[in-house]
């Protein structure tokens, strides 16, 4: 099995912690490891033939450093994209580049700033999804929903055939209203979309033939030298194709059309992380209903359920309650949780002020 880690993301939601050279998943949100490390980590058990990391060039030197100690354990390449053109154009480059080494190699997919609890329920899980992925199939995991969350987008799958899956995926739907998540929830067929797949490379490369020609004309210009995992040798041609495609995800770009998509159950402690506000759901918390962390400690006067990153610093909170505080070596953030989704209006304002160094 190949391993394809999707870390070209720059996503601002953890500012100022977050900035665009070293966004989510280059950060320790949750203290030790980075994001991208520990889904490295992650899959390492599996004994991958090879590790492709893609993300894009202003973070592609970061990533090099950050994966340096796992090179010796397993090969792995980091793909560096000129322009950012959402996921179809990264998974595709990826599939060119393992098909051209092994064309019925077995891709599987993985977002580098997701958290999950249950690693070896993912390994499992992954690892049934391979044996479906040999058949031809483009398997998705469906996460097992836990509550009527309205952040995530869903698919309906058919789960009338009998067994534990995979089942057949009828539709994606986007992210719903409560009382749509409520009705998902209860139907029992519905899961959330958790953006990791395994395929073959073959497969997805010809449903990318037949849904996204545009892309697989530019991906079929690829030329490779005798060693095909010389990479740096493809920087040129890369750079010409990303400036001939467009933007697009796999997801709408495949996913949703194609008629070869199963799904597969993941109950595996899933979150995407999308917000400061959602680290209470995947840590513990402490005496005051509160989550610290990258902070030496949190003193906490009359306050509860605050969430506190220090930048290895103490913080102190008198007579607040619900607070986002996070301080960094330039920046400070102080928030209530349910603001959180405003971070983006933050990044605004700090570009239209100019002040490019705090992004």
């Amino acid at each position: 099995m190949y391993v394809v880690i999707l870390a070209g993301g720059s996503g601002t939601r953890f500012w100022p912690l977050s900035r665009k050279s070293r966004p989510k998943q280059l950060i320790s949100v949750l203290d030790g490891p980075t994001m991208l490390q520990r889904t490295v980590e992650r899959v390492l058990p599996m004994q991958p033939k090879r590790i492709l990391v893609v993300t894009n060039r202003l973070q592609a030197e970061e990533t090099e450093q950050q994966l340096a100690r796992y090179r010796s354990l397993t090969p792995i390449d980091v793909i560096a994209e000129p322009l950012g053109r959402n996921t179809a154009p990264a998974v595709g480059l990826a599939a060119a580049i393992i098909a051209a080494h092994d064309p019925e190699g077995v891709m599987t997919v993985l977002p580098a700033d997701h958290y999950i609890r249950d690693d070896d329920g993912l390994r499992r899980v992954l690892q049934a999804a391979a044996h479906t992925a040999r058949n031809g199939w483009l398997v998705t995991l469906g996460i097992v929903p836990t509550a009527p969350e309205t952040g995530y987008g869903y698919l309906e799958a058919d789960m009338s055939l009998r067994g534990e899956g995979p089942f057949p995926v009828t539709r994606f739907v986007e992210k719903p209203d409560r009382d749509t998540a409520l009705g998902y929830l209860e139907s029992g067929n519905y899961f959330w979309n958790s953006g990791m797949f395994v395929w073959r490379a073959d497969t997805i490369l010809s449903e990318i033939a037949c849904l996204m020609p545009e892309l697989s004309t530019a991906l079929a210009t690829l030329s490779f030298n005798s060693d095909v995992w010389e990479l740096s040798d493809l920087a040129g041609q890369i750079a010409r194709i990303y400036g001939t495609i467009g933007s697009q995800s796999i997801d709408y770009g495949v996913m949703e059309k194609s008629d070869k998509v199963q799904m597969l159950p993941a109950g595996i402690g899933w979150s995407d992380l999308g917000s400061w506000s959602a680290l209470p759901e995947v840590l513990d918390t402490d005496e005051q209903e509160s989550v610290v962390v990258n902070s030496s400690a949190h003193i906490a006067i009359d306050s509860r359920r605050c969430i506190v990153s220090g930048n290895s610093g103490v913080v102190a909170t008198i007579g607040v309650d619900d607070l986002i505080v996070v301080s960094t070596g330039d920046a400070l953030l102080v928030c209530p949780r349910e603001r959180a989704q405003d971070l983006r209006r933050v990044v605004e304002e700090l570009e239209k002020r100019g002040l490019s160094q705090y992004l």
